[in-house]
Parts: structure tokens; sequence; C-alpha cells
């Protein structure tokens, strides 16, 4: 199924293409265990949330494996706790992967993630909920490297012109892991193997791709030992940008171990959209998938949530999304349109985030009735599967705006939007006082539509894909000339696909 995504893939063996490299070379092998890597990172990101209903069943699911009395808030905090850690390493990570490379940052992260994993049954036999709360934190302490890692490998690795397809495949791994997880793990607890092999299973496989990962993978393609010499070119020559002030031209140019410039990173227009449109969007997709369950359930008799299958299908449909949009931009690329990396960018991204909004002013007039909970599901999983389109959009942006800090800047922006996650929960508790109202639950939607619809419009407005001055803080550069206010691509009709 991964292979079969991977478009580039249709060929086998190294049939090379131009100055391409191979179709099928060393950096698409690099975005497949990638995308696993994620896979699994989203399924012990998501194994508690689904291994805590038969955990505290009341022998309803496997009578022959221990049970908690856990009630209602000591759920809470276990399910809460992950993102205390978090939040915490976000910016650390990306930092940390710049410069000790993010081969090692994602190997450590995921190695020590599925160790703990493995010892999720024994701390809650021995050590009850609390010593679960403190694994959980340091479980989030671990992943809160991997997007900023993520990020700082694929500005070494995705081409520019691949830039857009890459980073979408990659990512779409965090659904396919939770699919799977939501999927089978029902099944796995009503079996001979219990709860426990839940934690089993998913940390065993973060350490199989652990030992693969350290062994096929370098931080960049010069540190590959079996990379083609013109796919290594490839790569690197359409890599970071800068401006030739004496030839007013762009070359290329790698910049190591850097002093971030901070103080221009937050002041800077285009990052401050991002960083906002990362918000909004994690405010919606947050508030889309620990709320509607339980709008469902109150409003309309319907109880999704202890439903694996159900529960995993909106991710499901965001994977045949992902692969959809990255198709209709390759498509119109193919077309010989001249639209730009900048509409690109806007047009995806405004699809990520709009079609959601528009789902969510749907779910306001929902009312009771067997024919409007279908619809509720339909909507629900339209909303989450097209927020796929911003991995084209906004999601990208940072390697965009900085191939040498896109790291620091992922740690940034998902720091800020996993916070937004907290607090979306919140904001809806202090809205929703009787959770069979309706019309209070109308309220909800509609001040996340209004958050999906500011953040993508500022993202509009301010938003660039143009490489900027602060990428190379220690470069001599130019000052712009009266056309570098407008992005390069606007000049250009590539669209990264």
């Amino acid at each position: 199924m991964v292979l079969g995504c991977f478009d580039c893939c249709s060929r086998t063996g190294y049939d090379t293409i131009g100055n391409t490299g191979p179709r099928f070379g060393v950096r698409h092998l690099q975005c497949i265990l990638v995308f696993f890597g994620l896979a699994v990172a989203y399924a012990m990101r998501v194994n508690l949330s689904v291994a805590i209903v038969a955990m505290t069943d009341n022998n309803h699911t496997n009578p022959d494996f221990p049970e908690f009395a856990w009630d209602e808030s000591i759920k809470s905090y276990l399910l809460s706790s992950f993102f205390w850690g978090y939040v915490v390493t976000q910016v650390p990570g990306g930092y940390l992967s710049a410069i000790f490379g993010a081969k090692y940052m994602l190997f450590f992260g995921v190695l020590i993630c599925s160790c703990l994993a493995l010892l999720t049954p024994f701390c809650a036999l021995t050590g009850g909920w609390k010593m679960v709360v403190v694994l959980r934190a340091i479980q989030g302490l671990c992943q809160g490297v991997i997007f900023p890692s993520t990020h700082t490998f694929l500005s070494k690795w995705a081409p520019a012109e691949e830039r857009g397809r890459l980073v979408g495949y990659c990512y779409s791994g965090s659904q396919f892991g939770t699919v799977v997880m939501l999927s089978v793990s029902g099944y796995i607890a009503s079996s001979s193997l219990g709860w426990p092999s839940i934690f089993y299973i998913s940390g065993c496989a973060g350490i199989l791709w652990a030992l693969i990962w350290f062994y096929f993978c370098a931080s960049t393609p010069a540190q590959h030992p079996t990379i083609a010499p013109n796919e290594k070119r490839y790569i690197e020559t359409s890599g970071q940008l800068r401006r030739a002030s004496d030839a007013g031209r762009e070359e290329f140019a790698t910049h190591q171990n850097q002093r971030t410039p901070w103080l221009r990173i937050f002041t800077s227009p285009p990052f401050l959209s991002l960083l906002l449109a990362h918000c909004a969007n994690n405010w919606g997709f947050w508030t889309l998938l620990t709320q509607i369950p339980t709008f469902m359930k109150n409003v309309l008799n319907m109880d999704i949530k202890h439903n694996g299958p159900l529960s995993a299908l909106p991710y499901f449909a965001m994977i045949i999304l992902t692969c959809g949009f990255i198709w209709l931009s390759d498509a119109l690329k193919r077309s010989g349109t001249s639209m730009s990396l900048n509409f690109s960018r806007k047009f995806f991204n405004s699809l990520g985030l709009w079609l959601p909004m528009l789902a969510l002013l749907g779910l306001g007039f929902i009312t009771q009735g067997d024919a409007n909970a279908k619809l509720a599901i339909g909507l629900l999983t339209l909303a989450v599967a097209t927020n796929a389109a911003s991995y084209l959009g906004f999601h990208v942006n940072h390697i965009d705006l900085s191939p040498n800090f896109a790291g620091t800047l992922m740690g940034i922006t998902n720091c800020a939007a996993n916070v937004m996650s907290i607090l979306a929960p919140l904001i809806v508790g202090l809205i929703v006082k009787d959770e069979t109202d309706p019309t209070q639950w109308r309220i909800v939607f509609y001040l996340t539509a209004v958050v999906y619809f500011v953040g993508n419009l500022v993202f509009i407005v301010f938003g660039r894909v143009s490489v900027q001055p602060w990428n190379s803080p220690g470069s001599r550069q130019a000052r712009p000339s009266p056309t570098h206010g407008q992005d390069e691509a606007e000049r250009s009709p590539l669209i990264d696909s």
C-alpha cells in the first residue's frame, strides 16, 4: 500500500532520469522509513487511548487479565499526560536535530519511547496510575523531538521540486499508525493476548523500526554511503536558496552550525502567519477528534468512541485524500498551468482549513435522528480527511521559509499548536454546560469555524514561500531588489508537487 503511494516507484530498480537521479532512489527509501517511523510513533501515542477501555472494562473484554478501578478523572490524567512532556521538547528537538543530525534524534526518540511502551503493563500493575502518568509524560518528552527532527530531515532530503509530495506521504504515516492501532487493538484486547499485548506489539514494532532506521538512514545525502552521485547532486542543488548579489540570480548553498536568529524569526510576518495557521489547524483538528464523539453520544445517541473501526474511519479517509491531493498537485503541474508555488501552497491550505470549516458549520445544524447521525459521521470524516490538504500548505512551509532552520521552526509552531490542542477542549468545557443541548454545541462549532477561517486568511495574506533572509544570517546578502518582494515562485510556473 505504502509503496504504491509513491508514484515515482512505478519503475523498478534504479532507472535514472536525467539529472534527477534514480526514479526510485535513496531519497524515496528514506521517506518510506520516515512514513513507518511516524506510524509506529503514533501507534504508541494512541495505544493507551484504546487499551484503557479494556483495562477498566470490569471483565467485559477479557476476564483473564487484571483491570483497574480508574474513574474518569484518573483517565483524563492518563490520556493527557503524554502531551505534558510532548510540548516541552518541541523547540529543543528542532534545535538539537540541526546540531547532531535528525537521524539520531529520531532514532533515540522512537527507541526510548518503544522501550517505555514495553514497560507500561508492568508500571500499571506495580505502580498504579501515577506511575503510568509519569511513564507517559516521559514518552511525550521522547516523541516531542519527532516532528521537528522529521522536518529537519526532510529539509535535507526532499528536493524542492518534490517537497510537497514527499512531506505529504511521510506525514500520512501518522494517520496510518493511528488507523492500524484503532482497528486492531480491540481484537488484541479480547484475544488470548489481552490488553498488555497492545503495548508489547507497538513497543516491539518501534524497536524494530529503530534498528532498521539506524542501519539504512543518514541525516544528509552526503552522509549516505550508497546514494548515487547524480541523485546526491540533484538533492543538494535543489535545496537551500540564496541570492547572489552580484548576478541577481539564485544559487544553492548549504549552511551548517549557524546561530539561530531568534529575534528575526519571531518578528517575521511570514513565520508568524505560519504559526497562526498551525495553531488554528490544531485547534480545529483536535476539537473535532476529541469533542465530536461526545457530541454524537449525548446529542445523537450514537457512541463511536468505543467503536475502533468507526473511530479509525476519519484517519483512513485522511490517508486516501492525502494521496488524492498529491495527485491533484501533480496533475496541475503536468497540465502546464502557470499556477505559482505561492498560490499552490495557499490553495491547498485553504482546502485543508476551510473545507473542515464548512463541515463544522454543517454540524451545527445536525439534530437527533438516525439519518442525521450518519450525516454527522460523514461530516466528521470529511472535516478530518480534507485537513490532509494542509500537508501541501502550511505543513511544508517551514522548509520553504528556512531550510536551515526548518526543524526549529517546526518545533516552535508545533509547540504552540499543541498548547492550542490542550486549550481547545477546556474552552469547550466552559461553553458546553449541558452536553445534550445542541445549541451550546452549535456555539462550539461556530467558534472553531471562525478559528479555521481567520488562521487561513492570515496565511493567505501574509504567508510566503520564498527563503527568508534570516535563513543564512552569517552570509553576505544583498538587499532585495524591487521585484524581490514577490516570491520567487510567483515569477515561475513551477508547482511544487
